[in-house]
């Protein structure tokens, strides 16, 4: 349950809540994942969606554009991988770190509360632990977006755990039952 905190003159909200992180071992190398994640969620075709901006399309191009773009529902905004920078300090285990999302989802819920962009795109990592296993994890969307108390946003927030379930699946991922069930 989210129990909102206000100071006394309005200026600050403080909202806490739980969120759920799922961590799940992948039967595959981390490489081979890694190939599989990148070609399951593409990239986001920035120079394509900046001259739709550019032109003052309408909404519905922006979602044929992102349907193209998002095969399985979700585009890769960012990436890095953390690797070389921790070898430097002795590190020996792999992580690469996604900013993972749609924004014609994230739009449906932006329109209750532009905060949400707090949450959208998702953050997820792929990493090797110390015994050569390959993990992927992410946290549950719905427990984050479910912090606005907004029914909408809270639909988008399940909407987008039914996206990540079927993205697993796709992936031949386990899908935690709390995804599938949302």
């Amino acid at each position: 349950m989210t129990v909102t905190t206000m100071t006394s003159d309005g200026t600050i909200e403080a909202v806490p809540h739980e969120v759920v992180r799922f961590t799940i071992q992948i039967d595959d190398t981390y490489e081979n994942f890694r190939k599989r994640y990148e070609e399951a969620v593409p990239v986001y075709q920035s120079d394509r969606f900046a001259e739709l901006v550019k032109e003052g399309v309408d909404w519905q191009s922006v979602l044929e554009a992102t349907a193209e773009n998002a095969p399985h529902d979700f585009i890769i905004y960012w990436s890095s991988d953390w690797t070389p920078l921790m070898r430097l300090a002795g590190d020996r285990g792999r992580c690469v770190e996604y900013l993972m999302g749609n924004h014609t989802i994230a739009q449906k819920m932006y329109r209750y509360n532009p905060a949400v962009m707090l949450y959208a795109p998702l953050r997820t990592a792929i990493f090797e632990d110390a015994d050569g296993v390959t993990w992927f994890t992410v946290e549950q969307p719905s427990t984050s977006f479910g912090s606005f108390n907004t029914p909408q946003i809270t639909k988008g927030g399940l909407t987008l755990d039914r996206a990540l379930a079927a993205l697993l699946d796709h992936m031949g991922v386990p899908v935690p039952s709390a995804l599938r069930h949302s």
